[in-house]
Formats: structure tokens, C-alpha cells, sequence
């Protein structure tokens, strides 16, 4: 069975360490961005991106505003993206799935959650 790839976006490198040690030792292929263009670029050289864990709160181009783009372009589109975000407020679930997250997982992470959520939206994990 193939390594998944996991693509994390989120200006915080303390966030990205933590998650590539949770997913690498769970067996997934990891790349990292520290923005949504950055993380777009990664796309583009490495076709093989299975999920975007999506930072929502970032400077520049917030993730509702990244995964919009994702949406609207033809190589990124049916790239799954999972909303990672500190808000946990009442509706903030609903605003990520309705800006086009395939699902939503709160911080601090609960990494069986997130695993969860991984294998929901790439089925042959």
C-alpha cells in the first residue's frame, strides 16, 4: 500500500512539527508550507497530495480564502482539505464545511480524531 501524502498548511512551525511527528509515525508522507501559496506551489511540483490539513486562522490568504482557490482550480479541486483551526465557537464547523472543507478538526488536536478524519476522505488508508 502506497504512503499517503499529507499536506500541512499553517503559519506556526511548532503546529507542523507536531503534526509531521504524529502523522510520519503513523506511516504518512509529509510536506509542510508555512502559507497558502507556498503550500499551492507544493501542489503543483507533487501531484501526489492525498489531504491538505488547512490552518483557517493565517496572515495573507486565510483558509477559507485557500481552500476557495483550491476550489475554483482544476489540478487542486479534488484535493480533500481538513479545516485545522483554533476556533471551536458554535458554527465555526458549519463555516468551514460550508467554504468547502471536507472536514474539520479543532485545536488542540485529537490526533484519533484527525486519523479518523484522514482515513474518512482518503478510504484506502
Amino acid at each position: 500500500m502506497p504512503l499517503k501524502t499529507v499536506l500541512i498548511i499553517d503559519d506556526d512551525n511548532r503546529n507542523i512539527f507536531a503534526l509531521k511527528a504524529v502523522l510520519k509515525a503513523k506511516g504518512f508522507d509529509c510536506l509542510s508550507a508555512t502559507s497558502a501559496q507556498e503550500g499551492f506551489s507544493l501542489i503543483e511540483k507533487n501531484e501526489k497530495v492525498d489531504i491538505v490539513l488547512m490552518d483557517m486562522m493565517m496572515p495573507d490568504m486565510d483558509g477559507y480564502q485557500a481552500i476557495a482557490a483550491m476550489k475554483k482550480s482544476a489540478a487542486m479541486q479534488n484535493i480533500p482539505v481538513l479545516a485545522v483551526t483554533a476556533q471551536a465557537m458554535v458554527g465555526d464547523r458549519e463555516r468551514c464545511l460550508s467554504a468547502g472543507a471536507s472536514g474539520y478538526v479543532s485545536k488542540p488536536i485529537n490526533v484519533d480524531e484527525l486519523l479518523v478524519q484522514i482515513k474518512k476522505f482518503t478510504p484506502d488508508t
